[in-house]
């Protein structure tokens, strides 16, 4: 992988060194959130959940038009414009003396985030060949799961010293990286097609609602992600349930280890070989190990199948995201590269639901009957993906 890296141009690498850097700023203090919303403004975990969970809904809706302004903004100022935000969001949820000036803060954290997110997507399709840019993806999704595997334990050291630190030093590494691109990020990059006519944002709304198969592709990304968007939490409310907390806490604790290795260890290895010819049954494949991971999760009587189980399911998720990527990335025409990522990035809703679906069925049925639902996400999911997938272009050039 660094050999690959040691390839690319600079501003690549300067867009890789994104996802790290800011991906990592949000790991550190997003583990403390419930501790520090709970003791600094008295919420229950109820009002918890609700604050951290509809501040990701709100910002993966607004990122919608953060990827239309991708679409028409330089991408050298848009970048440094929005990792200021994202330092202001951190610096300003220590200053934050009321709940709602703290919500508007994280809101600000999570739109800064997807946008940027979207905007490194772009800025790949605009500066590898088609046929380069599995491996980029591949490769930047390793550097999130690195992000957040390294993250929460440079907050639980700073933390010890003080609650605030974690979000002071998200606010640095936020800084960091503005201060990166300004003195080396290319200037000229854009993803700003100069022939075409600016167009409203409403009416590119109805053109990506014209295309039907990334109606269909975000379809199937909000279903699948109820199952991989948050798989912790859900995992977290099962054992809570049907076990101690105890067992539960060595449970999570050896499955997020499985996830973080294997992600680290495969995911190179195998997003390099996923390529447009292709994508429809590596994405079979990857929906089938998500199905035989909650199968395994349902059977598993002690740690090692939970391990081996996780290690199944991990395998899932490093083939459907870069195989998602790479479709919305086959589809998108070069001048709507960031409304077609802003509406990738609505997965989100499923990874926001996922938890309070399962808390219903946990509270209102057998616990088991959670598995069967989660089940039926993947093959919901998986129709929806493959409907996208078989449909022949029909948005306007």
């Amino acid at each position: 992988m660094l050999a690959t890296i040691r390839t690319y141009p600079r501003t690549v690498n300067l867009l890789l060194s994104a996802t790290l850097m800011l991906t990592m700023a949000k790991a550190i203090t997003f583990p403390y959130l419930v501790i520090y919303l709970s003791s600094r403004f008295g919420l229950d975990i109820t009002q918890v959940g609700l604050v951290i969970g509809s501040s990701l809904i709100v910002g993966s809706l607004l990122s919608v038009y953060g990827g239309f302004l991708v679409d028409r903004i330089n991408s050298y100022r848009l970048l440094l414009g929005l990792s200021m935000v994202f330092v202001v969001g951190f610096i300003g949820t220590v200053l934050a003396g009321n709940i709602w000036a703290f919500y508007g803060c994280l809101i600000l954290i999570n739109l800064a985030h997807a946008v940027i997110d979207i905007a490194v997507k772009a800025g790949f399709a605009s500066l590898l060949p088609e046929d380069a840019r599995s491996e980029v993806f591949s490769i930047k999704y390793t550097l999130t799961n690195i992000g957040y595997a390294v993250g929460p334990a440079a907050g639980a050291i700073v933390a010890k010293l003080d609650i605030s630190l974690p979000f002071m030093l998200s606010a640095l590494l936020g800084m960091g990286f503005f201060l990166l691109y300004w003195r080396w990020g290319d200037r000229t990059l854009t993803t700003i097609d100069a022939t075409q006519k600016p167009v409203s944002f409403i009416a590119v709304g109805r053109v990506l609602l014209r295309d039907y198969r990334l109606v269909c592709f975000t379809l199937g990304g909000v279903l699948s992600a109820v199952v991989f968007g948050q798989f912790t939490a859900w995992l977290s409310q099962y054992l809570v349930t049907t076990t101690t907390a105890q067992y539960t806490y060595t449970v999570i604790s050896a499955v997020l280890t499985t996830n973080a290795v294997g992600v680290i260890a495969l995911q190179y290895v195998i997003g390099r070989r996923i390529s447009h010819r292709y994508l429809s049954q590596w994405l079979v494949a990857g929906l089938g190990m998500f199905m035989l991971g909650l199968i395994g999760f349902a059977l598993s009587t002690s740690v090692l199948w939970w391990v081996l189980a996780m290690a199944v399911f991990t395998v899932g998720e490093i083939i459907v995201f870069p195989a998602e990527y790479m479709f919305i990335d086959r589809i998108a025409p070069d001048h709507l590269r960031g409304m077609y990522y802003g509406a990738q990035n609505l997965s989100n809703l499923g990874a926001a639901l996922g938890p309070v679906l399962c808390g219903m069925v946990l509270a209102s049925l057998p616990a088991h009957t959670m598995f069967y639902m989660l089940g039926a996400f993947i093959v919901g999911g998986g129709v929806f993906y493959f409907i996208g997938a078989s449909l022949k272009a029909n948005h306007p050039a």
